[in-house]
């Protein structure tokens, strides 16, 4: 795993592992991120970290001013895809979409956050200097929880011997790492 990958650029999965080559062809050959530039698109979650699952999605975060727009960009690229749903969540003013391009779901979530300020990119870099730190048998042990049903952050927190909320124990690791 790279140490420093550039996570504002997926070049880097060019060169990982089969899964996230895959990830790149198909996020290059449907042009997902190009279509959501005017969002500032970043592909975030466990398969740039390389602690994914068979069904794990390709999860892509942006920064977006309004909403209505946001839904109407969506329509327009991408509700002819297989699965396309839209989902608004009021308590965080968020829209989130998810479908299907080939052996992946896609979920594109916008929220009025920068989005290196959104808790999806902050947690991927707190679980990409964990997973650095702690070494191979830590991933394999995060990847072993994932395929019994725990959620990314959850399993980092069990293993890690957190208490409370996994979500926000995760982010207050920031300041120590």
């Amino acid at each position: 795993m790279d140490p420093n990958p550039n996570f504002l650029n997926i070049s880097y999965l060019k060169t990982g592992n089969k899964r996230q080559q895959k990830a790149y062809q198909v996020l290059n050959d449907s042009a997902i991120l190009e279509k959501l530039n005017h969002y500032n698109p970043i592909l975030v979650g466990t398969i740039p970290i390389n602690v994914d699952i068979e069904s794990s999605d390709l999860d892509i975060i942006c920064y977006v001013k309004d909403n209505e727009e946001f839904v109407s960009t969506l329509k327009i690229h991408f509700q002819n895809e297989k699965g396309f749903v839209i989902t608004k969540n009021s308590v965080f003013n968020s829209i989130k979409t998810n479908f299907f391009i080939e052996d992946f779901e896609i979920e594109i979530f916008g929220q009025n956050i920068l989005i290196q300020e959104q808790n999806a990119y902050r947690h991927m870099l707190i679980e990409h200097k964990l997973l650095l730190e702690n070494g191979e048998k830590f991933r394999l042990k995060v990847i072993e929880l994932k395929k019994q049903g725990f959620k990314t952050e959850p399993a980092f927190a069990k293993l890690l011997g957190l208490e409370g909320d996994a979500y926000e124990q995760l982010l207050k690791l920031d300041a120590y790492l």
